[in-house]
């Protein structure tokens, strides 16, 4: 990707090396499988890499309960809010390659989400990232690296432990500088959903469900279209700033397949697929390239029809 001479954010938080704050209970691991061939907690581990929100919150729909209710998202069409000061004791972004890098990226998406809100005359209000190590306290409640990054409607903050990135390569087999960018944009995707009204709908959809299967249906939907709110970002950065290298496409592609739920549950041996919660690697991969196809983000409303 083509991010060397591009702005960095505004937004970005870096509380590396201050640990998780988990206080009296925290984040809830001790939970074996679910019966009749439901996922264990090394799975659920897997799959959240790409969550949309806290990872506690699927740990508690998947044991029976409900996730906490959420606040009311802030329309877009309102002004946006003055971006919080740094809380004492936060430091600012470390000038390492890697923290410039999500930088540029995430300024990369206000840029695009920015113009893209303007068309519909609305104010986009870009969301805060925050950078940590290990553990984290979000809005949400509390969560561990091995969750992989998570958006959190709470508090309108991205949460990624850089570390992730290399887990991708290593672990995952989706190297490059694009597929972590994916990441990212999936992310902020998430957040335009919540601007949108459609994250917290959806919740509230899952809520009344019949069943889990359907429960988890819902969720596939919301994870496919922040998937491919990933791919129209990265075209409209393309046409806006000309960001992309020969290979950054085909990146990006390995990934959205490398974190399908098909091919991380084949690791434990069973492919459940109504427990899927953010889609097959063929549907990922399917929209992602929708996205980078689509000439307006409403291509993107996988609960059209």
């Amino acid at each position: 990707m083509r991010m060397d001479d591009e702005r960095e954010s505004h937004h970005v938080e870096d509380r590396r090396g201050q640990g998780g704050g988990f206080g009296g209970g925290g984040f809830r691991m001790g939970r074996g499988g679910v019966a009749g061939g439901g996922i264990g907690v090394v799975v659920i581990a897997l799959i959240a890499m790409f969550l949309g929100v806290d990872p506690g919150v699927v740990l508690n729909q998947l044991d029976g309960g409900a996730p906490p209710q959420q606040q009311q998202a802030q329309a877009p069409s309102q002004a946006p809010s003055q971006a919080p000061s740094q809380a004492p004791g936060q430091r600012a972004p470390a000038d390492d390659a890697e923290a410039r890098f999500v930088s540029r990226v995430l300024a990369s998406t206000e840029d695009v989400w920015a113009a893209e809100f303007r068309r519909a005359g609305q104010t986009y209000e870009p969301p805060r990232l925050v950078l940590f190590s290990g553990a984290v306290q979000s809005g949400c409640g509390a969560a561990q690296a091995a969750m992989g990054p998570f958006y959190c409607p709470l508090d309108k903050r991205v949460y990624i432990d850089l570390s992730f990135f290399r887990e991708m390569q290593r672990r995952l087999g989706a190297p490059g500088d694009f597929a972590q960018a994916y990441v990212i944009a999936h992310e902020v995707g998430h957040h335009v959903q919540n601007l949108t009204g459609l994250l917290p709908r959806s919740q509230q959809a899952q809520q009344r469900a019949g069943d889990r299967a359907e429960a988890n249906a819902i969720s596939v939907r919301v994870e496919l279209m922040a998937d491919c709110l990933a791919g129209f970002w990265a075209r409209r950065a393309e046409e806006m700033r000309g960001i992309l290298e020969r290979g950054d496409i085909e990146e990006g592609l390995q990934a959205a397949a490398a974190v399908g739920d098909d091919r991380l549950q084949a690791g434990r041996g069973a492919v459940v697929a109504e427990s899927f919660t953010h889609g097959s690697s063929r549907q990922r991969v399917e929209w992602f390239r929708r996205g980078m196809a689509a000439e307006s983000a409403s291509a993107c409303d996988t609960f059209r029809g």
